[in-house]
């Protein structure tokens, strides 16, 4: 009995010294730029979604790649034009080729790649930290340009997002973030996993059903009426964080000598929050003030048909097209 012990003791010790070795000389442990315990949760992705927008059921995969982008591999050298965004910007429940970012890059017809660098929930705090703590990570990584989509996150008092730092807080899941995001095993275990057993499917059929209650007494305000309902209206306390933001973006600015590309946004009802308002006049005035170009979004859309968004901020397909198809000129003449 003795014997066997001592026997398997020994296997599981080479098992384990040889896991040990495989992942200190494969692994992203002492590489240059691995990415420590940071962006975890948005990276190397690949889950099934089927969803139903406009009464039309979709099936596809969200991916995220290596790198933390939304999409298939790439380098990150190649990357030339990045889109900023939170959820309305990531677009989680809309198949990758629906998406604001998936349209412009259709009507681009790929003379210009747009690289889709949006997270949930990420206001322009979060992407102050992107440069800090993400981009860094990433090897000849030099942007031409960085789309910014900004409003609706911004547009609340004192939100410090979870999803606005890269990481978890607590020791112990960054400990786990650490060895998740630098093991090759993981990796290839996550691989084998998708090719062969993704029968995981999640199905997000509740993202539209709020519709039947959201356009109940339904009205949009357009920046026409929002400038004579708003003109009055206050937030200094808000404003006042929204513009040390956009000031820390202009830091990261200068450091990575990029053309920024601003845009505004609309909710459901267009500028019925008088808050969206003022944080979009305000980016308006940091813009001209800054000389950054910008596509005002809010003034170039007067309305926008029913179930164009299935909640008050996201917008579905439907509302996706109109919207690039609003911003795609502005967008061209200033890419070309």
């Amino acid at each position: 009995m003795s014997k066997i012990i001592k026997l398997l003791t020994y296997n599981l010790l080479v098992f384990f010294i040889l896991i040990f070795l495989f992942e200190i000389f494969f692994g992203y442990y002492f590489k240059k730029n691995n990415f420590g315990y940071i962006m975890r949760s948005e990276r190397q992705k690949n889950q099934i979604y089927e969803v139903i927008h406009n009464g039309k059921k979709y099936k596809y995969t969200y991916k995220r790649n290596f790198y933390g982008f939304r999409g298939n591999e790439i380098t990150p050298s190649s990357i030339k034009i990045i889109f900023e965004g939170g959820s309305t910007g990531n677009q989680k429940f809309t198949p990758e080729n629906l998406t604001i970012v998936g349209l412009l890059n259709n009507y681009l017809n790929y003379k210009k790649l747009i690289i889709n660098a949006s997270t949930d929930g990420k206001t322009s705090k979060g992407y102050v930290n992107d440069f800090i703590h993400w981009f860094p990570k990433l090897e000849n990584f030099n942007p031409e340009y960085v789309i910014f989509y900004i409003g609706i996150n911004d547009s609340n008092l004192n939100q410090d997002s979870k999803f606005d730092n890269p990481w978890r807080e607590d020791y112990l899941s960054k400990s786990k973030d650490y060895i998740k995001n630098n093991s090759k095993l993981v990796e290839l275990i996550k691989k084998i996993q998708f090719k062969y057993f993704n029968d995981d499917i999640r199905k997000e059929y509740g993202v539209t059903k709020i519709s039947k209650d959201l356009y109940k007494n339904y009205k949009y305000i357009n920046y026409q009426n929002a400038v004579r309902l708003y003109e009055s209206y206050k937030n200094d306390k808000l404003i006042y964080q929204f513009r040390e933001r956009l000031n820390l973006l202009k830091e990261q600015i200068k450091k990575y000598n990029f053309t920024p590309i601003f845009i505004t946004q609309i909710e459901y009802s267009g500028l019925k929050n008088p808050n969206l308002f003022i944080v979009n006049e305000t980016l308006k005035n940091f813009c001209l003030k800054n000389n950054y170009p910008i596509i005002k979004l809010d003034e170039l859309i007067d309305d926008m048909p029913l179930n164009s968004f299935y909640d008050t901020m996201h917008t579905t397909p439907k509302g996706n097209k109109i919207i690039s198809n609003k911003i795609l000129p502005e967008l061209k003449s200033i890419l070309f």
